[in-house]
């Protein structure tokens, strides 16, 4: 493309005051600001408190957060410290995915710095670059310079990406403000569905005996004065399901995140199964799959779908009977204190392959209230998960709402 049709070009969406001035233009990263280089420190350096180092992990959605920190000697030696609007990203990681994330760095940081595997872009129109940092175009750079083999991204390749840009610097504010408002929105959207969570955590704690206890720390008013939970093994209430699926049920993995869901390439592991026939079983409606390698880690769900689905084999797959709640159950067996229950059995010299082995499982003890009082636990907690699910739709919902705005407010420069 001719550098005068590039200048020509404008979004599909403009401001109103914008319509008539003359279109975007093609400029490099180096016109745009400069990058700062990251500090390359040993673990001599490393300090419980001092200036902190900025990486990868201390980016999450495109905002900075304090998590696991890591902290080096005030003094040393090579540190360039970051400052209020620097724009943080990654430019090396054993995860290709992860490279070009970014996020400003917000007012009233600590004092900081940026670790070795990071770089700053420091520009004069910090909120409107990080906005064009979130576009596809920004994207397909990133991952044009990659190449099949390399995680890093080239600091001189880096500041020779060519983008549109709008001449009148006051469009390019204007662009950041209506975008950045919209990221507020977001995080304070985040941080309600932070908030349910916290109190779906709470509730999970105390509406259940903790160890040692024979009743929760909370009790609904009419359940007050029912007496203790009464023990009972569960292989009393439960019953296994070992069919082999066809193939005309649909494929799903568990997961700790989400539950029992549809597979996807990420979870896809049929090519470690030789046998097809047998590589599946059927999970009806209401069953339980538990994986016997991550159950330590939460990896234990009941499937609420309508139909019946396949999952690997090497899942266990059971279902509970009349006695007990099977949504009720569905919270206790992923309750903290079962979470630590699982720790505790899990066998194996390899830490990273302890596992539960079903016969373990069944023969675990569990306490139990009267079902009408597991109902209504269950319709509490349940309330609190259609809740989470409601505002995590929101939160989807403005995010493609600002993906879209992306597109628009941002023109296409076609490579020649």
């Amino acid at each position: 493309m001719s550098k005068k049709n590039k200048n020509t070009l404008v979004p599909k969406l403009r401001f109103p005051e914008f319509k008539n001035q003359d279109g975007w233009e093609a400029k490099e990263l180096n016109k745009l600001g400069k990058l700062v280089n990251g500090l390359t420190y040993s673990p001599d350096d490393v300090s419980e408190e001092g200036l902190l180092v900025l990486r990868s992990s201390n980016i999450q959605n495109g905002e900075i957060v304090l998590d696991d920190n890591v902290y080096v000697r005030p003094d040393v030696k090579g540190a360039n410290l970051s400052e209020p609007n620097d724009i943080l990203i990654c430019v090396r990681n054993g995860s290709k995915a992860l490279i070009g994330k970014n996020a400003l760095i917000p007012h009233g940081m600590p004092l900081c710095t940026h670790g070795a595997f990071m770089t700053v872009f420091r520009s004069n129109n910090p909120k409107f670059v990080f906005q064009l940092f979130q576009t596809n175009a920004y994207a397909k750079k990133v991952a044009g310079d990659l190449g099949a083999t390399i995680n890093s991204i080239n600091g001189s390749n880096f500041l020779k990406y060519e983008f549109l840009v709008p001449k009148n610097h006051n469009e390019q504010t204007k662009i950041a403000a209506c975008l950045s408002s919209l990221d507020e929105v977001i995080t304070a959207e985040n941080q309600k569905l932070e908030v349910l969570k916290e109190h779906k955590k709470g509730l999970l704690q105390n509406l259940f005996p903790q160890e040692g206890e024979t009743v929760p720390k909370v009790r609904f008013k009419e359940f007050e004065n029912s007496g203790e939970w009464l023990p009972r093994p569960i292989n009393k209430f439960i019953n296994e399901r070992s069919i082999i699926a066809n193939n005309s049920l649909p494929l799903y993995s568990l997961t700790i995140e989400n539950g029992i869901t549809p597979k996807t390439e990420r979870y896809e592991r049929s090519f470690l199964v030789t046998d097809e026939e047998n590589a599946y079983k059927v999970v009806e409606s209401g069953d339980f799959a538990y994986n016997p390698m991550n159950l330590r880690f939460g990896a234990i769900a009941r499937h609420s779908g309508e139909n019946a689905v396949a999952v690997s084999k090497y899942y266990n797959i059971f279902f509970c009977d009349n006695s007990v709640d099977s949504a009720f159950c569905s919270f206790y067996f992923r309750s903290p204190k079962m979470i630590k229950v699982y720790d505790d059995i899990a066998t194996g010299t390899l830490i990273e392959k302890r596992r539960v082995h079903y016969s373990n499982f069944l023969n675990l003890e569990v306490l139990l209230p009267s079902k009408i009082e597991q109902e209504k636990i269950a319709e509490t907690l349940s309330s609190i998960d259609d809740l989470i699910i409601a505002q995590g739709q929101k939160i989807e919902a403005l995010q493609l709402h600002k993906k879209g705005l992306l597109q628009g407010l941002f023109p296409q420069l076609s490579e020649p």
